[in-house]
């Protein structure tokens, strides 16, 4: 009875001791675990610190094709009204055979900038991430007389005559060529460029450049409209 007894006790100290062993490690591979992953994460910063994942930029084919996808860039509207006189057959007779009429124009002129026309060698692209870029010159896409606010405000025909048919035609010819040249001295010009600059330069800064030269290209004189 004695000897069962002992040999009880030392079954049970045995099965203590591998219980106590098996415990402690598991705390030390736990212990290991969480040392390792603070360094793999250091290990990772350093790599990235000393090797760091360099930025590819587009180069200067790739941004002209990006900004010619742009095409007519409508930049700047304006609207604009003028009177216009119109006059024939004036001088000594004109009480008899003059006509003369007061024509109110309303227009509207549509300016931007044509980015198709951009060339190669209008863009440079520097290691640093900075990129220039000469744009072309801004123009009047669109200058056209709106109809339906356009009136004749008066008409003096002579004593003698029933006015010249094609009077009021010849005047709204002339108010075109006046509302295209009455916006481009109220600056439409300058309104289209100034907004083109800040679109291609968001657009430049869309494809990750760090700094945005516009260098603006010598405008060209308006061709007058037939």
């Amino acid at each position: 009875m004695s000897r069962s007894w002992s040999n009880f006790l030392v079954l049970g100290l045995l099965v203590i001791a591998a219980l106590t062993g098996w415990g402690i490690l598991n705390a030390i591979r736990e212990a290991s675990q969480q040392a390792v992953a603070p360094s793999v994460g250091i290990a990772t910063q350093v790599q990235q610190l000393f090797n760091p994942t360099p930025t590819i930029y587009p180069d200067s084919v790739t941004v002209v094709k990006q900004v010619r996808s742009l095409a007519r860039l409508e930049s700047a509207q304006y609207t604009i009204e003028k009177v216009i006189t119109a006059e024939t057959g004036q001088g000594t007779l004109g009480s008899l055979f003059g006509d003369r009429l007061l024509f109110v124009a309303h227009g509207d002129v549509i300016a931007g900038v044509d980015l198709s026309k951009l060339q190669p060698s209008d863009v440079v692209v520097n290691p640093d991430g900075s990129v220039t870029i000469i744009l072309p010159a801004p123009e009047i896409f669109v200058a056209s007389l709106d109809n339906q606010k356009s009136y004749v405000y008066d008409r003096q025909t002579g004593l003698l005559t029933k006015g010249d048919t094609n009077l009021e035609t010849l005047a709204r010819q002339a108010a075109e060529n006046e509302i295209r040249k009455g916006a481009i001295e109220g600056g439409v010009l300058n309104l289209a460029q100034s907004n083109a600059e800040n679109f291609v330069e968001k657009f430049l800064r869309s494809l990750r450049f760090t700094e945005v030269v516009i260098v603006r290209a010598t405008p060209v004189p308006p061709t007058p409209a037939p």
